[in-house]
């Protein structure tokens, strides 16, 4: 359903709600919390930055945070930057034309799989996925760690 861009611009996103507004984080503290290659992890913070969800600080005491409070980001907003729309209602049997007018066998099914997904992107916000849950990581992450 989504990209592994899309995954890990949603694992940075819930990384830095994690971390509160203290201060921001480096590529690196984030690369080490969320197992995404750093320099990988780089363009895509710089690509969130470019569309407002995250904040770029530079200097010694630089990094990345959020640019609004979890609640107010939706997941939708958080992998908009890194795919089309288009790809999202492609067909799923791989037809050129596929339409309400010229439907395969998998459309009026697949039609509302895409509607109740976007939905949930749409719907649901940061907040809502740190709330809580098996995917909640109890360890909490030491900011004082000395950074590169």
């Amino acid at each position: 359903m989504i990209s592994k861009t899309e995954e890990y611009a949603l694992k940075a996103v819930v990384f830095l709600a994690r971390q509160g507004d203290e201060r921001p984080c480096t590529v690196q503290e984030i690369a080490r919390g969320t197992g995404i290659p750093a320099n990988y992890l780089s363009k895509i913070l710089h690509r969130l930055g470019q569309h407002g969800v995250a904040v770029s600080e530079r200097g010694r005491h630089g990094g990345f945070r959020l640019s609004h409070a979890p609640e107010a980001v939706a997941l939708a907003e958080v992998i908009a930057p890194f795919g089309s729309p288009a790809d999202r209602h492609r067909c799923l049997l791989g037809r050129r034309e596929c339409s309400d007018e010229n439907p395969c066998g998998a459309h009026e099914q697949w039609k509302r799989v895409r509607a109740t997904t976007s939905e949930f992107f749409a719907e649901t916000s940061i907040a809502d996925v740190i709330g809580g849950g098996a995917d909640r990581d109890p360890t909490p992450t030491n900011r004082s760690e000395k950074t590169e």
